[in-house]
């Protein structure tokens, strides 16, 4: 959640509206960096692998570029198309976090993926992304930024337009509330004093 060029991709999936699983790879993480590792040949992120068409790169600028021509209209816009300027601004909105969720804190990993439904730009959402993150806790990332043609279903699901919502399908839990949620998370999967 710490590194800009993650930010960047994660923005190119809400302004696509698309859904994706994170599998979060925080540094000192054990779960899931050897398996990027292995199927890439390095522990560098973001990686992407797109089941639909088989394709995995690194590098978030090659990601965006593909995200755009495959599931887009093959334009990317401005705001993630000025190089450096795009990485400046993708650091300098994670500098007041100062590495929140950038590393791996002991937690036991969940049977099936959690689900989160975020607006990339919410603070609120930021903090629980952040937290999913560190405990090393994959989950499907439903974007659901202003305009999204998924907020009509989320909304029949949920009940209201508030994010982030977070559903655990291990337990049945379904709650908003950043607080709220986060406190959930480490009674159910933080390893308390360790």
């Amino acid at each position: 959640e710490g590194c800009p060029f993650c930010r960047k991709v994660r923005e190119a999936l809400s302004i696509l509206d698309l859904e994706a699983k994170i599998i979060p790879c925080p540094k000192g993480g054990q779960r899931f960096r050897k398996e990027v590792i292995e199927r890439g040949g390095k522990a560098q992120f973001p990686y992407m692998v797109d089941p639909n068409t088989g394709r995995e790169m690194y590098e978030s600028d090659a990601i965006i570029r593909y995200l755009f021509n495959q599931y887009g209209d093959g334009e990317v816009p401005s705001l993630l198309d000025l190089g450096p300027l795009t990485d400046l601004g993708s650091m300098m909105s994670g500098l007041w976090r100062m590495g929140a969720g950038s590393k791996a804190e002991p937690s036991r990993a969940p049977w099936q993926p959690l689900e989160l439904y975020s607006m990339e730009a919410s603070p609120f959402c930021r903090i629980v992304r952040e937290k999913l993150c560190s405990l090393q806790l994959p989950y499907l990332l439903h974007n659901v930024a202003q305009n999204s043609p998924s907020r009509e279903a989320f909304v029949a699901r949920s009940g209201k337009m508030l994010v982030p919502w977070l559903s655990d399908p291990n337990t049945g839990t379904e709650l908003f509330e950043s607080a709220e949620i986060i406190r959930y998370l480490e009674i159910n999967y933080a390893h308390q004093g360790q």
